[in-house]
């Protein structure tokens, strides 16, 4: 979770609707819906990052699973569990095991739905 990016939350959400859209055909499904997987954790990482610099700015410097656990003190209890949950799920699914499937599309689709939602929430 980095607070100086040049891409956008935006510009995140786009790519993995594009990714899950098929757009990039050169891709297998299963690398398309990893790909979105990491656009949607990154787009939510740069949202915990602009809300913790919006209640204090120079908190969003620290380890991402703090930044998570730091997110209860400045957005209501329920969208921070959420966001908490969320990535944990989106790093599980962009992360390639051998011994294991990849995300489904309907599961990509869901987590995108829920990224949508908590960006939304997030950036009142």
């Amino acid at each position: 979770m980095t607070a100086s990016s040049p891409v956008s939350v935006a510009g995140l959400l786009s790519t993995a609707a594009r990714l899950l859209d098929g757009e990039l055909a050169d891709a297998t499904a299963t690398g398309r819906h990893r790909g979105a997987c990491l656009a949607l954790r990154t787009a939510l990482e740069l949202c915990v990052d602009q809300a913790l610099d919006a209640a204090v700015p120079g908190l969003s410097r620290t380890t991402g699973r703090a930044k998570l656990l730091l997110l209860h003190s400045v957005a209501p209890a329920e969208p921070a569990r959420r966001a908490r949950a969320l990535w944990s799920q989106l790093s599980l699914g962009c992360h390639y095991h051998l011994y294991e499937l990849g995300p489904t599309h309907e599961q990509v689709q869901g987590w995108r739905t829920e990224a949508d939602d908590l960006v939304r929430e997030l950036t009142r």
